[in-house]
């Protein structure tokens, strides 16, 4: 963490559900990297907006107020790891961008704007969930290209997969940050010691209990569109 600015830096991760109950060719592949990269860039924008909204605006100088992927992707992290990963079947899918800046000490409000830049991204991946959802419902009965519903799927099934993985209270994933926004001041020595063991702590998650995301997020999916993984 760099003082006196605060980052953002997202790992995203998608559960193994999100992509192996698919058949995933190398064209797929690339749709589904590119679903990824742009749910990632709306997650990191929609944080940045957040802060301007409560008076800081180091997002927007540090120009990371675009949709423009190249201002937020780290080459390796957000392309080439994920690639990698995506074409080698690998049981889960991680890598991370470019962290947003943003200054605390200018929000007009800190401990409600800390955690409404921090939900900012969760919620924007959940509404865009919902919406494709939705497309998806109100065009079942229409008989569109099977590549239609399998790229609508993806982008659901992404959205949600970075909003629940980026709900862990484990720094420096936007949980976290929510967490600390409720906890009180004595729960200093629990926020230092998350943040200390942060990357072990994550590493570990990630090994041995990301697969029970997997059905929190199969419910989801079901929930909102009406269709299960087959």
């Amino acid at each position: 963490m760099i003082e006196p600015f605060f980052v953002i830096a997202h790992v995203f991760i998608a559960v193994p559900t999100c992509y192996h109950r698919i058949y995933m060719d190398a064209t797929n592949a690339i749709f589904y990297i590119a679903i990824l990269i742009m749910s990632v860039v709306i997650h990191e924008v929609s944080h940045g907006f957040a802060a301007e909204y409560f008076g800081d605006k180091t997002a927007r100088f540090a120009g990371r107020l675009t949709l423009n992927p190249f201002k937020h992707l780290d080459f390796f992290g957000s392309v080439l790891l994920p690639i990698i990963l995506v074409l080698s079947h690998s049981p889960f899918l991680l890598g991370w961008a470019k962290p947003v800046p943003y200054n605390p000490e200018n929000l007009s409000n800190k401990k409600l704007g800390t955690l409404a830049v921090a939900s900012a991204g969760i919620l924007a991946n959940i509404g865009i969930a919902v919406m494709f959802a939705i497309i998806i419902r109100l065009t079942a009965s229409l008989s569109l290209p099977i590549g239609f519903y399998f790229i609508t799927s993806i982008i659901v099934i992404v959205n949600l997969a970075l909003a629940i993985f980026n709900l862990i209270p484990i720094p420096p994933l936007d949980g976290s940050k929510i967490l600390f926004s409720f906890l009180p001041e004595s729960a200093y020595r629990v926020m230092l010691f998350l943040e200390q063991y942060s990357f072990i702590l994550l590493i570990i998650f990630i090994v041995y209990f990301s697969n029970y995301l997997a059905p929190i997020l199969t419910f989801l999916f079901k929930t909102l569109t009406g269709i299960a993984f087959s």
